[in-house]
């Protein structure tokens, strides 16, 4: 398992016990794109307290899988299953969060109505104590630097009441210190959610993963110790671990 660089994470996780876990599972999918199988031998499970780091080569079918999942993409084959119920063409909206890898809020409303359309009134001034939201709530998404933008994008979805999100590509146009942030607020939500991250930033997905599953050949490998990402030729060698 991989624990990432928070050590914290089981006494945080002991104050939540009274928190109901909840398990979301995968399999049985299968897609081909122009008569290449894209995804054909799929199973992932993700509960509660958990952060699975997706892995895999540019093309390998990461950001389609997520869509997928979300339900996005639609395709003849699939199981998804919540707490052991099917969830097959279903609305995901509710229980699964889902970050897009490109801008999803429209340019031209305020940051101030993008927040009032997304967030539960008792969650609101929580959702905006924190200073980087103060600095922009004056603003409009369109004037947002693309840092600004992707910080209130991630925030919105992992303040929602989804049990379990996906994040494609969080760390798009971050800067450092920046990253840094967006990590500490994924952890602090891992006690109320499953999350599921791939990132071309491979670097920050490992540091906050406890499971990484690397997608290679339509399959998915769920793997023991990060040096089986060189054995199955992901990196090229344990300096990039």
């Amino acid at each position: 398992m991989f624990y990432g660089c928070y050590c914290w994470f089981d006494s945080f996780y002991n104050k939540e016990v009274n928190l109901k876990k909840h398990i979301l599972e995968v399999d049985g999918i299968q897609i081909s794109y122009n008569g290449k199988v894209l995804l054909s031998d799929v199973y992932l499970k993700c509960e509660t307290n958990e952060i699975i780091g997706l892995l895999g080569r540019n093309g390998s079918g990461k950001s389609t899988l997520l869509k997928i999942i979300f339900g996005l993409v639609s395709v003849p084959n699939k199981c998804i299953r919540i707490d052991g119920i099917s969830r097959n063409n279903k609305n995901m909206l509710g229980e699964i969060g889902y970050l897009h890898q490109y801008q999803f809020i429209p340019n031209h409303l305020s940051v101030k109505k993008v927040i009032s359309l997304s967030i539960d009134k008792k969650a609101m001034e929580g959702f905006c104590e924190d200073k980087l939201i103060q600095s922009i709530l004056g603003k409009r998404i369109k004037y947002l630097s693309s840092g600004e933008l992707r910080y209130l994008e991630i925030k919105l979805v992992l303040f929602n009441s989804s049990k379990f999100v996906l994040l494609d590509e969080p760390y798009n146009g971050l800067a450092p210190l920046m990253i840094d942030v967006v990590n500490e607020m994924i952890l602090n939500n891992t006690h109320k959610k499953g999350i599921i991250i791939t990132d071309h930033n491979y670097q920050n997905v490992l540091k906050i993963s406890n499971h990484l599953v690397l997608i290679k050949d339509g399959k998915t490998h769920h793997l023991k110790e990060k040096r089986e990402l060189v054995e199955k030729g992901y990196l090229l060698n344990s300096h990039s671990l």
